[in-house]
């Protein structure tokens, strides 16, 4: 995309934030830019300008990152058996999240490799009234994420038409590692 040069007002603008703005640390003299900026000059685009923001480092491997495609396969054609199931219906925030928090420990605890979540189905895209409908389906990915049990979380997949569909989530337990004996 072509630059757009600055018209006067926006110059003048222009000219008030950068007399107003203070760098966090000294830099030295050589390196700042001149106080007033030159008529039609052209505003410095996020990419001209250098980076001395930090990169935030590669996070770490998610749910979902670590099934292969046979897992999606089995999903698909409905062969996936459930071992356990907790079902969230007519709960609140409060109680869901509790409720979920223990089925992942019975269902660890068991050595189950996939628990069935049902949350209830989305409200549907059209609807125009306002509505809280779905807001345990929007926090379980918050939730999964924060629990004291993500690192026993393969991968949290939706669920087939014949288990709830939209209405329910597949979360795969990693299996648990054998006991080292030395």
């Amino acid at each position: 995309m072509p630059a757009r040069h600055l018209d006067a007002d926006e110059a003048a603008l222009w000219a008030r934030v950068m007399a107003s703005v203070r760098p966090l640390h000294a830099v030295p003299a050589a390196s700042h830019p001149p106080k007033q900026p030159l008529p039609n000059a052209v505003a410095p685009s996020a990419e001209a300008m250098p980076s001395t923001v930090a990169k935030a480092p590669k996070p770490a491997t998610r749910p979902g990152d670590t099934l292969d495609g046979g897992w999606d396969r089995r999903i698909a054609r409905g062969i996936i058996q459930p071992d356990s199931s907790v079902d969230l219906h007519g709960h609140t925030l409060h109680s869901a999240h509790l409720l979920l928090d223990q089925g992942l420990d019975r269902a660890i605890a068991r050595g189950d490799r996939v628990l069935l979540l049902v949350t209830g189905k989305p409200p549907r895209p059209e609807s125009e009234r306002p509505h809280a409908r779905g807001a345990i389906r929007a926090a379980i990915g918050d939730w999964l994420a924060a629990s004291r049990h993500a690192h026993a979380i393969a991968s949290v997949r939706g669920a087939h038409p014949r288990h709830g569909g939209t209405g329910a989530l597949y979360i795969v337990l990693r299996r648990p590692r054998a006991s080292r004996k030395s």
